[in-house]
Formats: C-alpha cells, structure tokens, sequence
C-alpha cells in the first residue's frame, strides 16, 4: 500500500497521533481527515482536497481543516480499513469493498443511501492503452485473446479496478463474442501471465515498454497519453465503473469531526468538484458537467454490474472468492 500524505493547515505529527479515541474536537478547531482511496485518484485529489479546505475555512464556525491520503489497490485499502487503519472517509474503487467494510461494522450497511447516485460521484469505463501507431492493431476485446497479444492488466483479488475490468470482458464475451464466456476470459488471462497489483505498478511496467496494451481506467488511460507515445483504444463495449465514497461511522464518532468528514464527501457533488473531476477523466455525476465536457468522453455502449450479474456481492461469490471462477481460470492449463 502506497501512502501519500497531503497537509493542510496541521502539523504531521497530529495527523499520526490522531485516532477515534481522542478528546472530543472543539467547535472551530483544526479537523483531521484520513481519506482512504483507491491507487490512481492521487492527481485528482491533490486538487480536491485544497479547494474543500478552502470551502470548508470560509464558513465562520470552522478551523481549518486537513486531509492525509493513502492510495493502494481497493480491496487491500478495504482490508486496511478492517484491520484497523482510521480512517474517516473511504474513496475506493468498487462498492462491495465499502461493503465489506460495513460487515465489519465499522459503518452503516446503507451507507449507499447516504449521498446522490448510491454515493458514487462520478463513473468511469475501462479502456485500452496502446503504443503510438497502434502496432498491433488491436480494436476490441476480440483482438486481446490473440496469440500475439502480451496483455498488462492487474489482480482482481487487490484492484478493484481489475474486477471492473474481468467483468467488461465477461460482459463482452456473454453480448458480442462467440463461445462461453470462461473460454474466453481464460483466453484473455493466458495472455497476461503476469498481474500487478495496483494501477500504478501496471503502468510503470507497461511505460517501461513491457506488454502491447495496458488494460485501465480512463482517467489512468490519460495520464499516459499526455505524456506521449501512446493511444487510447475504447472498446465497442465497456461497463459503467461506478467508484463509492463513504464515512466511516466508527472513526467519525465526534460530532464535529463526523461534520467534516459528511462535508468532505458532500463536497464531491459540487460544482466545482465535478469540474475537477472532469479535467481529470473522471465522467462527473452531474449531467450539465458531464454536458460541458462531452469531447472528453466517448460514448460507448455500457453494461452495469446488475444487469449482467445481479449485484456486486453476487459477482464476488461466484468469481473473485477463493476458489471462484477467477482462481479457477488462473490455475486451468
């Protein structure tokens, strides 16, 4: 798990010693957050955290406040959170990880209820990174389970935005391929015999001119990009990712703390936040920003977790527990 630590008006030592136990925070005093999130939202929170700061000093009640932020695959932050990380607001890749965290207790299981769009503030799809020129001349899902087609793509068992991705391609396999879609899932994951587990690492690896095409996020897909040399390819079908926010009822028991931490998160549904998320490929919750940033984001035909599957904790137990279909396709010949 990557730490990354981003201080607003606090010193680090009160962002370490900070903890669901402390004395009770006073009305106007600083306020320490700890945002727990998945690998590749560092850039976009780097920019968030700073404006809800601003935000949040200009009401004349409040201290100023201060956000620490961790960045690692979503189902080990989930894991952290579980075993004991504090933090106040989780930000993290897929809803059953948030889930999980609520069967452990540490808030309420209808914490979907609590914010717009099951508390999802924006979505996003999986796309393919490619090197310039597109040697491979790979379009669609079809071309990834070729012969040869060196695949980069991560651990569904540590990213969540693996699993988003395992299911795009099942989803693809059940609408558009021929066959049954565990033949050609397999087939896909012959291809990547390798698995990292966090965006980043992938990335690093695939810029270090390993593998003929990265499966990622959009946003991850741009960061690439901008940098040149490579392409994105978006896929005929793809599935409409949907990233969960939550507070963490067992680390906000302070009240004023608690204020914060639901301010943080409503935050995520501004205006201005929406915007940020736009600029960095994240597809905003709010249709006139989404509208505004339109040529940022392609359309392309989406499937949901639900239509396909049922429900997230449907889709973990028949294919990512230990020994679901997942171990059984890495372990088949």
């Amino acid at each position: 798990m990557h730490s990354r630590r981003v201080f607003l008006g606090t010193s680090a030592a009160a962002l370490l010693a900070a903890c669901s136990e402390q004395a009770p925070v006073q009305r106007g005093a600083a306020i320490e957050l700890l945002n727990v999130s998945y690998d590749p939202t560092g850039a976009f929170y780097a920019d968030i955290n700073p404006a809800f700061a601003r935000q949040w000093a200009s009401e004349p009640a409040h201290g100023p406040v201060s956000i620490a932020m961790s960045h690692g695959g979503s189902g080990a932050q989930a894991r952290a959170v579980i075993g004991g990380q504090s933090a106040q607001v989780v930000t993290l890749a897929v809803p059953f990880d948030i889930d999980q965290i609520a069967e452990a207790g540490l808030t309420d299981r209808n914490w979907r209820a609590r914010l717009p769009n099951n508390s999802a503030p924006y979505t996003s799809i999986i796309v393919f990174v490619v090197r310039q020129g597109n040697p491979k001349d790979i379009r669609d899902w079809g071309d990834l389970v070729r012969d040869d087609v060196d695949i980069i793509t991560l651990d569904p068992k540590t990213s969540g935005g693996a699993r988003w991705t395992y299911l795009a391609a099942w989803s693809y396999a059940m609408r558009r391929a021929s066959g049954e879609p565990r033949d050609f899932v397999r087939r896909l994951y012959a291809n990547a015999p390798s698995l990292d587990v966090a965006a980043r690492a992938a990335t690093a690896r695939f810029a270090r001119g390993e593998g003929d095409v990265l499966l990622a996020w959009e946003n991850e897909a741009h960061n690439l990009t901008d940098q040149g040399g490579y392409e994105i390819v978006t896929p005929a079908l793809s599935i409409r990712a949907e990233p969960a926010v939550a507070r963490v009822d067992a680390n906000t028991r302070d009240e004023a703390v608690r204020e914060a931490a639901d301010a943080y998160l409503q935050f995520l549904y501004t205006l201005e936040a929406q915007e940020i998320a736009a600029k960095y490929y994240y597809r905003p919750f709010d249709a006139d920003v989404l509208q505004r940033n339109a040529s940022r984001f392609p359309r392309v035909p989406l499937v949901t977790v639900e239509e396909m599957f049922g429900s997230w904790a449907d889709a973990h137990r028949v294919h990512f527990v230990d020994g679901g279909v997942f171990d059984q396709i890495r372990a088949s010949p």
